[in-house]
């Protein structure tokens, strides 16, 4: 019997979906989130938390997540609904679109974290840290990830000043700097401490405006 370091189900012969979002402590973009169901026998020695993996290993892993998947979805907030709400908030109702558009209906969800929103008629078990610990989970992180990535590097060519497809919109001090140095764009979440100085950037910002 082949060993793989996650775990397959929380209870065997359950249809369970993974769920885990990507995105949440950037400065700028949509926070994404993916679900996947992955069938009872699926192993995959590489596959973990995202975070443990490099670029070429989570883009290596995203076509055999996808295909071996007995169903996957993914979907995103944007920045305006960000700051309509909150991360939180728009994080779990990027969890749930995605869960909608699942081909087939979980019987349970595992999320990543230590609180969820239910969602309707499904039970949940939330998990902290089960990117690392739950393959499922841990295969939700990486379609999160390197869809969100993507959307990040297409829109660096928009405004190149961010170097987005660098830092994909994370705090770094050299974005932070930019921003100082060139002012937001229309992806920066306006209700983030984007300069780090204890202070909302609002200029041309109202709290709930489109």
């Amino acid at each position: 019997m082949r060993y793989y370091p996650l775990k397959s189900y929380l209870v065997e012969g359950r249809l369970e979906a993974g769920c885990d979002e990507a995105g949440r402590g950037c400065l700028a973009g949509p926070v994404f989130a993916a679900a996947v169901i992955l069938p009872p026998d699926f192993g995959n020695e590489l596959l973990n938390d995202s975070k443990q993996l490099t670029e070429k290993q989570r883009y290596a892993l995203r076509p055999v997540i996808e295909q071996q998947a007995l169903a996957w979805a993914v979907e995103m907030v944007d920045n305006r609904q960000i700051d309509r709400t909150n991360i939180l908030k728009a994080s779990y109702l990027a969890m749930h679109l995605a869960i909608d558009r699942l081909k087939v209906r979980p019987e349970h969800l595992l999320i990543d974290g230590n609180r969820f929103i239910p969602y309707p008629g499904i039970k949940h078990t939330t998990i902290v840290k089960g990117d690392g610990k739950f393959m499922s989970i841990a295969a939700a992180s990486v379609l999160a990830k390197t869809y969100r990535d993507d959307f990040m590097k297409r829109i660096a060519a928009e405004y190149p000043q961010y170097d987005w497809a660098q830092n994909k919109g994370y705090p770094t001090a050299a974005h932070r700097k930019a921003i100082k140095l060139h002012g937001t764009s229309p992806y920066h979440r306006m209700s983030f401490n984007i300069l780090n100085d204890g202070q909302l950037y609002l200029e041309g910002f109202e709290q709930g405006a489109d």
